[in-house]
């Protein structure tokens, strides 16, 4: 079965062959002369949102919104139609609208007019069908029309027969559907068709969380019916699918997504991996921002270990395997993510890039184009994991035989493909402790790699650590770079590992035998995490006391750049910083880690109207969310009200809030089935959430007063 990715797909390769153009025709009736006030106000509200929704979304241009005619009498409509060429137009998409007074005759449907004539309304009104015909019968290559008239189901009957006469390769090559509001018998209410795609509308903007430029007719049709909410609203009504010519899983040019956030593309195909775009993990990591609006670049430091990952990523080192390092929150994504980001040449277009340049020593900046590939193994099985690396390598997975597996399958298939290829491959995998079927990602998946990156016989040179040098440049083959958590050693001296770690490192060091590592936990590491503090502080405007409060923090939160997030987020929304720092009750909290700093941000937000048990459930729920995330839409409300063990009248609103508040720092976000999902910014924050024997509402006296001094200026307002 085609899934929606390769549907879409398809689409833009058939887009490519023709023109760009995307065109918005609204065929309204306004005013009968009839004195009715209320019906010309309810078109007319009918026309704005429709002209809000189709006004231009992301990085496609708007459509073109040809003005609204003041149509009277048949031969205005029949002028319409003729000027604008609408029975000969092309382009990419064509949407037309049409409202009014419909009637319904013996066996065809009307649109009527001012200068319709009772009774004879076969030469004084219009055939609807006529000018649903005139769009679906010309040569765009995606038509939508929407029928809003009383008795428009009416239309069903007469299409069917009028699409026969449609040549058959525009049927099934071309994207052609019809909408109507109301069945064959029924009226319609002027204004509930533009609340009810107002709310709609809304819902796209934010709860829907559909991450695609374009909607399906389905998608629409869903959160429109989510609008009327009774199951009688539902039945009565609902949209009806006239004329499906798209699908279920196509999204059509003709439905531009209200929601979606279009963010220039910070990666080429390979540094992309299904549902992760890059300005959504990789950028977050790369630059330490705490909110994905955020244009700042608040990491500092770690010279030495980029300036070893940049000469790793050298055009000289052909081969190799470079482990990046350290316990959990010290920083290992954030390295990979730095040179995944400041390599891809699109990036360099960026303001951001810019400041990154001007902060980065001398020898940390990698080459554009030193990267073919970036994968997030979090969660991910051997299956999915073998397809994103094929993925990134720019080749589609194979469809395995029902005798295969599947795992076997693919990684044979990456196999081949490296053979194949005349020059350098280099790929980033972060958190692959975090894989699902972690011996088997490593036995099956990466183990099979290593005649790829392993050096020449007899040129094999022992592991590197820190302090030495990196194994000697090789050719041509395969780069890994592999990002994997690991318990800090507390001497030189061999300490025992728990028996997860050390079935991991034992299995890497088989598969990668030369393989070096970098640590991301060493000493060093504190003043890179005062630099990180200072940075956070001062964008909050403090820079008189910013350096004196990251120097107090760092060392309570080292090794850790997740509590150092955390911490500054609270100090940079404090009056004064560095007097939070010096108090005693607010580095005991900080002391117990993530559940301390969670105890009193959950505290602070219950003065901004969002209750903290509300919070914690929302919270928790994202925790305990299988996959990517939690997505808002019914989801996110539907597990809080488990968590919390009540109803609530807005979750909707409650869950804008917390997106809104400084519990946002405590979440990152992600796509998973086109749909944006929620889920905790670390697995240090997951394991806090996850533990529910821990009352994370009980503030006890480690924990500062949230209503004492600590406030910033709004907040104690």
């Amino acid at each position: 079965m085609q899934n929606r990715a390769e549907a879409f797909t398809q689409t833009q390769d058939i887009e490519a062959d023709t023109g760009s153009q995307r065109t918005l025709l609204t065929l309204a009736v306004r005013d009968y002369g009839d004195g009715d006030d209320s019906f010309t106000e309810g078109i007319d509200e009918q026309l704005e949102v429709v002209t809000e929704w189709w006004s231009g979304h992301g990085a496609e241009p708007p459509f073109r919104q040809v003005p609204p005619p003041d149509l009277r009498r048949r031969e205005d409509v029949e002028d319409f139609l003729r000027e604008h060429r609408v029975r000969e137009m092309e382009g990419q998409a064509l949407v037309m609208f049409i409202t009014g007074h419909g009637v319904s005759g013996a066996r065809t449907h009307f649109l009527k007019l001012p200068a319709s004539v009772k009774g004879r309304h076969l030469n004084t009104s219009v055939r609807t069908t006529e000018l649903i015909t005139a769009a679906l019968d010309s040569h765009v290559r995606n038509v939508l029309v929407i029928v809003n008239t009383c008795y428009a189901g009416k239309i069903r009957s007469e299409l069917d027969e009028v699409l026969e006469d449609i040549r058959g390769q525009r049927r099934t090559q071309c994207s052609l559907d019809v909408l109507v509001t109301c069945g064959h018998d029924k009226p319609v209410q002027v204004r509930r068709f533009p609340t009810l795609l107002r709310g709609a509308l809304q819902r796209l903007r934010t709860t829907a969380g559909i991450t695609t430029p374009y909607l399906t007719v389905a998608e629409l049709m869903a959160e429109f019916e989510r609008e009327l909410g009774t199951e009688t609203a539902i039945r009565q009504h609902r949209l009806h699918r006239v004329v499906d010519g798209s699908g279920i899983l196509t999204p059509t040019p003709c439905i531009p997504n209200p929601g979606y956030r279009y963010g220039h593309d910070l990666a080429g195909a390979g540094l992309r991996q299904a549902g992760t775009p890059v300005d959504d993990y990789w950028l977050d990591r790369a630059t330490g921002r705490t909110q994905d609006s955020d244009p700042g670049w608040y990491f500092r430091g770690r010279d030495d270990i980029n300036r070893s990952v940049t000469e790793f990523l050298s055009p000289t080192r052909a081969r190799g395997v470079l482990l990046i390092t350290g316990t959990a929150g010290s920083g290992k994504s954030a390295v990979l993510a730095r040179a995944v980001v400041l390599s891809d040449p699109s990036f360099q277009e960026e303001p951001v890039f810019k400041t990154a340049v001007d902060l980065a020593a001398a020898g940390t900046v990698p080459a554009p184009g030193a990267l073919t590939g970036a994968i997030l193994a979090r969660h991910r099985g051997p299956a999915d994991l073998a397809r994103d690396i094929l993925r990134a390598l720019g080749v589609e997975p194979g469809r395995p035989a029902s005798t295969e597996d599947p795992v076997v399958t693919c990684t044979q298939q990456i196999v081949e493909t490296l053979r194949g290829r005349g020059e350098p491959v280099t790929l980033v995998i972060d958190g692959l402790d975090e894989a699902a079927e972690l011996p088997r990602v490593i036995d099956d998946v990466l183990a099979p790699l290593s005649e790829f990156c392993s050096p020449q016989i007899g040129q094999v040179p022992a592991p590197r650590q820190n302090d030495g040098p990196l194994p000697p440049a090789m050719p041509a083959g395969l780069r890994l770079l592999i990002g994997v958590r690991s318990s800090r050693p507390l001497s030189d001296s061999p300490v025992e590992l728990p028996d997860a770690e050390q079935g991991l490192s034992e299995a890497l060091q088989a598969a990668f035998p030369t393989a070096a590592q970098l640590r991301t936990d060493g000493e060093g590491s504190e003043k890179d995490i005062a630099q990180y503090l200072h940075a956070l502080i001062c964008e909050g405007g403090h820079r008189d006391t910013a350096e004196e409060a990251a120097d107090l923090v760092a060392p309570e939160v080292w090794p850790s750049f997740i509590l150092a997030r955390l911490a500054g987020e609270q100090l940079r929304a404090a009056e004064d910083p560095a007097a939070v720092a010096h108090r005693p009750e607010w580095i005991a909290m900080l002391r117990r880690g993530v559940e301390g700093l969670l105890r009193r941000d959950l505290a602070l937000v219950a003065g901004d109207g969002l209750p903290s048990d509300v919070a914690l459930a929302l919270l928790r729920a994202s925790a305990f969310a299988a996959g990517a995330g939690i997505p808002w839409s019914n989801i996110w409300p539907r597990m809080g009200r488990v968590f919390l063990g009540r109803q609530l009248p807005d979750w909707d609103d409650m869950i804008g809030k917390l997106l809104k508040s400084r519990l946002n720092g405590y979440l990152a976000h992600d796509h998973e089935d086109e749909r944006r999902v929620y889920r905790p910014a670390h697995e240090a924050v997951a394991e806090v959430l996850c533990d529910l024997d821990a009352d994370l509402l009980d503030l006890d006296a480690d924990t500062p007063d949230p209503g004492a001094d600590t406030l910033a200026p709004e907040e104690s307002e």
